[in-house]
């Protein structure tokens, strides 16, 4: 994994992750994107929702780099959001993106289409590792 992306993009999460607002702003903009995904969060506790998501961003890179308690992690929330479990269509995972890039976006005051695209990058491994366990 290159480094200079990779640490562009923790540049840019660490930068978000700094708003307040950030996380409270994804889940509005997730939860509006479908009535399927406002449904699939109808009990979910926030607070811890948005700590476990704050977590997942790092983890997701060091899942990406070969990193085992991270590569463990996400199989655990992969198996959690699979067909048998929270039953989390693979379809959503897009969905998901495009929300937190979207609020990158609108709240990361260097975010441009380069830090998108490393975005895209880093979370793509994650992503895929996801959908291949639904």
């Amino acid at each position: 994994m290159d480094s200079d992306r990779l640490e562009a993009y923790v540049g840019s999460l660490t930068r978000c992750l700094g708003v307040p607002a950030f996380l409270d702003r994804f889940y509005e903009i997730f939860l509006a994107s479908s009535p399927e995904i406002a449904e699939k969060f109808k009990h979910t506790n926030f607070a811890r929702q948005k700590v476990a998501l704050g977590q997942s961003l790092y983890l997701m890179v060091m899942a990406a780099e070969g990193g085992e308690a991270a590569v463990a992690y996400l199989d655990r929330i992969a198996e959690r959001h699979g067909k048998h479990a929270l039953d989390i269509r693979p379809e959503l995972y897009e969905v998901w993106l495009n929300a937190l890039i979207a609020t990158a976006r609108e709240l990361d005051s260097e975010f441009d289409d380069e830090t998108e695209a490393v975005w895209r990058e880093m979370i793509r491994p994650g992503i895929d590792v996801m959908k291949s366990r639904y």
